[in-house]
């Protein structure tokens, strides 16, 4: 079975245990990035399906890899989230922002 994708590090390992008998390569730095982002994307599809405690903890670490590999550590990340929180506010008010106006907008008047 042909996968070719970006796996966790003990993935080989527990494949050979079961049996199997895995073929793989080691990325460059810009495949390794690249590879890291397609698996974003397939961990952030599998969470919008099943809703998984799992998979939102497999979207962190690839977050935490995608970081590494542009040398910001996990402290750094985080104390980069909490001033852009602090700046901007979190999610928890559930604020949904429908429209927005310009002060001196014509839109307002196009809508009366």
């Amino acid at each position: 079975m042909t996968h070719n994708k970006l796996v966790r590090d003990k993935i080989p390992e527990i494949m050979q245990k079961n049996g199997q008998d895995p073929v793989t390569r080691i990325l460059g730095e810009r495949a390794y990035h690249q590879s890291l982002c397609q698996k974003l994307q397939e961990e952030i599809d599998e969470y919008l399906e099943s809703h998984d405690a799992e998979e939102l903890a497999d979207i962190i670490e690839i977050v935490y890899a995608l970081a590494k590999t542009q040398n910001i550590s996990v402290e750094s990340l985080e104390h980069t989230r909490l001033q852009k929180r602090e700046k901007h506010g979190g999610f928890e008010k559930r604020i949904f922002l429908v429209e927005a106006f310009d002060d001196d907008s014509s839109d307002i008047d196009n809508d009366l």
